[in-house]
């Protein structure tokens, strides 16, 4: 599956989640469900992957975790804030350099209508 046809089933199961739970629980809670349409679905993932960080050639010890990675192509990153700030933008684009990645779903559930939490990341171009 392409970059493209992955996002396009991560919205549909962020739409699916956020019209069963509704808004306000904690992200461990939406990440669970998410991974588990992606079971249903039967779609490759990572949950929590550890990605790391190098500096020059050294690999540091910190690093991060991703929430989901799809299919090693898309990158999931869920948010339950109040609202989405510009540091959590450019945080997932860091992301998306240092696991080699392309596309990116930044997805806020703590919003009324879930396409106003959704948001497409990109680092280059995609196929």
């Amino acid at each position: 599956m392409t970059e493209n046809e992955l996002a396009t089933i991560a919205v549909d199961i962020c739409y699916k989640i956020h019209t069963t739970l509704g808004s306000g629980l904690l992200e461990s809670v939406y990440e669970s469900a998410f991974a588990y349409e992606l079971e249903k679905r039967g779609i490759t993932y990572l949950r929590q992957p550890e990605i790391p960080v190098f500096y020059e050639d050294k690999l540091l010890d910190v690093g991060f975790r991703a929430d989901i990675i799809m299919g090693s192509k898309l990158l999931i990153e869920i948010k339950s804030v109040e609202h989405l700030e510009k540091v959590h933008h450019k945080t997932v684009i860091t992301y998306l350099k240092l696991a080699e990645i392309k596309l990116a779903i930044l997805v806020n559930f703590n919003v009324n209508l879930i396409r106003e939490g959704i948001h497409r990341k990109i680092n280059g171009e995609l196929e």
